[in-house]
């Protein structure tokens, strides 16, 4: 699984693990939900400001969005 892909997957699992909208976060984040959406998706790159500025809204590590669990390493392509 690519780095790309784990991220959406984190992203994704976090924000609705807070019960959060793609909207509200990508509102709260300065980003378009558009954009969000691709990155859950694994079709948008993100930078590292990017990466902060969700982390920072979903109050979680940077790192707690790029990880590689087995879990979704098994079930992803």
């Amino acid at each position: 699984m690519s780095l790309k892909s784990s991220f959406g997957i984190n992203l994704q699992r976090i924000r609705r693990g807070q019960g959060m909208s793609q909207e509200e976060l990508a509102a709260k984040a300065g980003l378009a939900r558009a954009y969000l959406s691709g990155a859950e998706a694994g079709r948008r790159n993100a930078t590292l400001e990017t990466v902060e500025a969700l982390a920072n809204v979903l109050g979680v590590d940077p790192i707690d969005l790029l990880k590689k669990h087995p879990s979704t390493q098994d079930n992803m392509p």
